[in-house]
């Protein structure tokens, strides 16, 4: 484990209870956590990745689409008719 022999593995438990005592449960429940979050987020960048990395399919187009249609207004349509004189036309 780590190069580390029976000997050094001990001293570390001693130092450990010496400097957390009663805390220990604590530190050891919080370090578990923090190591099930950490993880978690590694295997969600792992996931992200894997889905970036590959094609997606084509977004099929709603069956209802349909290509614009012209607009017809009710506007009156005016009609440009040469007029010879300069006079206004007749209502």
């Amino acid at each position: 484990m780590f190069g580390l022999g029976g000997q050094e593995i001990l001293l570390l438990l001693v130092l450990g209870v010496l400097l957390f005592g009663r805390k220990l449960p604590e530190v050891g429940r919080s370090l578990g956590k923090t190591f099930v979050e950490f993880k978690k987020g590694v295997r969600g960048l792992e996931d992200e990745i894997e889905t970036s990395g590959s094609p997606r399919p084509p977004a099929d187009p709603a069956p209802e689409m349909r290509p614009p249609q012209r607009v017809t207004s009710a506007a009156p349509k005016f009609e440009d008719t040469p007029n010879s004189s300069n006079l206004p036309p007749k209502v």
